[in-house]
């Protein structure tokens, strides 16, 4: 299996079509569109599209928490976000990512392509490539 595994590449079982933010979104915008496309997370690119950072349900939580014992407004994707995410490359095989999530606290990596953001490819991702070969 993990042979088979191995030859699958991160380009073929990524997503493409992404939701995105950017840093100056308000919080609650992006947890409207979380919900409504029923994902656990995306990135965060500037203008320019340059992956600055990752948003995820459990920051979204972080805001909740925040905003609910501080009793301040919510805030920007900003002031949440994680900096600086673990990438992958689309070339990189799917038993090489699998082995990342393993010690991977969260369920998704962003993936680059000539250091441009080009998909995401997530837990359940790999999981139906395994399911496609058995």
């Amino acid at each position: 299996m993990s042979q088979q595994l191995a030859s699958k590449r991160v380009r073929d079982y990524m997503a493409r079509n992404l939701v995105t933010f950017t840093p100056d979104t308000e919080v609650l915008s992006a947890i409207h569109q979380i919900v409504k496309h029923r994902i656990s997370g995306a990135p965060v690119v500037d203008r320019d599209g340059k992956l600055v950072g990752m948003l995820s349900e459990k920051d979204c939580l972080k805001m909740a928490l925040v905003a609910g014992h501080e009793g301040v407004p919510a805030g920007l994707v900003d002031d949440f976000m994680s900096r600086d995410p673990s990438t992958v490359d689309a070339d990189d095989s799917l038993l090489d990512i699998a082995s990342r999530f393993v010690d991977a606290p969260f369920k998704r990596f962003p993936v680059k392509e000539n250091d441009q953001l080009v998909g995401q490819i997530s837990r359940s991702d790999v999981l139906r490539a395994i399911d496609e070969l058995y």
